[in-house]
């Protein structure tokens, strides 16, 4: 059973996702919260797996909780809802540690999908999808603060794995990796695997945005 909770400042769309959760036999709706504050809380207390997150709430907005969910440790997957599929909120909520974005209006079979993924610690996003979202804000967006040097992370990484983090960071999927490096597909499910636990990234998502923060990867 996947533990899910909502956090929305509108009662209408509150209301729609309880039905569509409560409708799944292997969702449960355990919370649900009007403001990005009552969110962290909610999450700190009941630990869902996943929680749908609006952006736009009044006080704590979305981001912000995000952010505070993500950095307390908890097991929360934070799963960002947008009004719009290019949205400035859902990059700075992937920053912020989301695992993912979908749109409000997204079918509801593409939502249940999108909680089950994150639930099982894979990304909503598709990489090209993430991609466009990244090359559209990369140049609008603050950059990380500025380091002495490269990340110590990348340092740890071997040349095959670099290879295979670039070739996230430019929306490859596993089968087009491994197509052009000429491996097998599993070994490079087991090349990313080994990249997310190094460079301390939940899901691909995270590992894109690395790639692009590095600048491994950049805009086109």
């Amino acid at each position: 059973m996947t533990t899910v909770a909502i956090a929305d400042d509108q009662a209408m769309q509150r209301f729609g996702f309880r039905m569509l959760l409560e409708s799944q036999d292997d969702l449960a709706l355990v919370g649900e919260a009007d403001n990005g504050s009552a969110a962290v809380r909610l999450c700190a207390e009941l630990q869902p797996d996943v929680v749908l997150m609006d952006v736009r709430m009044p006080g704590l907005d979305g981001i912000e909780a995000t952010r505070r969910i993500v950095a307390s440790g908890g097991r929360t997957r934070v799963l960002i809802l947008t009004t719009f599929d290019l949205d400035e909120y859902a990059h700075a909520g992937l920053r912020a540690g989301a695992s993912g974005f979908l749109v409000k209006d997204a079918r509801p079979e593409e939502l249940l999908a999108g909680i089950r993924a994150v639930a099982g610690g894979d990304a909503v996003v598709a990489p090209a999808l993430t991609r466009r979202l990244l090359d559209a804000y990369a140049h609008h967006l603050p950059l990380p603060d500025a380091s002495p040097g490269p990340d110590p992370r990348l340092a740890a990484l071997t040349g095959r794995e670099r290879e295979v983090l670039t070739a996230i960071g430019r929306g490859w999927t596993n089968g087009e990796i491994a197509q052009r490096l000429v491996v097998a597909e599993s070994t490079v499910k087991t090349h990313v695997g080994r990249i997310l636990a190094k460079i301390g990234a939940r899901d691909r998502v995270q590992a894109v945005i690395f790639a692009y923060d590095t600048r491994l990867v950049r805009p086109e």
